[in-house]
């Protein structure tokens, strides 16, 4: 798995995690990959924001939206990428998107294929937050 920050517009953090989805991460018929593998992704993707801004795990408090556009395969590699996008005393609203950039051909084959454009297979938005005696860093806020 690799991770990292990214470089993001108007100063807020944003968090990459690059995955390869496993035999052990597919739970249907055909190799599709659970959805709740994805939303494990988007915790982790979470986590490593708010340990960025505010050095602590803090907590996910909602989702407001997840959408399931495409489905992965086990074999499949995924980028999950999130940001925040607004920062209360405790809260923090954040944006994510997971996209499939190497897709496994068959089943029942080791051959894969780089996609030539990164294909959208998920979009979310969610609040986290990190109690006030959490908050070890502090970030610009952009709300109460």
């Amino acid at each position: 798995m690799a991770c990292g920050p990214m470089g993001g517009g108007g100063g807020m953090e944003e968090s990459l995690i690059r995955v390869r989805m496993s035999q052990q991460d597919s739970h249907y018929g055909g190799g599709i990959v659970d959805g709740g593998r994805l939303m494990q992704l988007l915790g982790d993707v979470a986590t490593e924001l708010l340990i960025r801004h505010d050095g602590d795990e803090g907590l996910f408090r909602a989702y407001d939206n997840v959408e399931f556009l495409v489905p992965v395969y086990a074999g499949d590699y995924l980028e999950a990428r999130g940001r925040i996008t607004a920062v209360g005393d405790t809260s923090r609203k954040m944006e994510f998107t997971i996209h499939k950039v190497i897709a496994s051909v068959a089943q029942d084959s080791s051959a894969a294929e780089v996609l030539p454009e990164p294909v959208l297979v998920l979009r979310a938005s969610g609040t986290c937050v990190v109690p006030k005696d959490r908050q070890r860093r502090r970030g610009k806020r952009d709300d109460g």
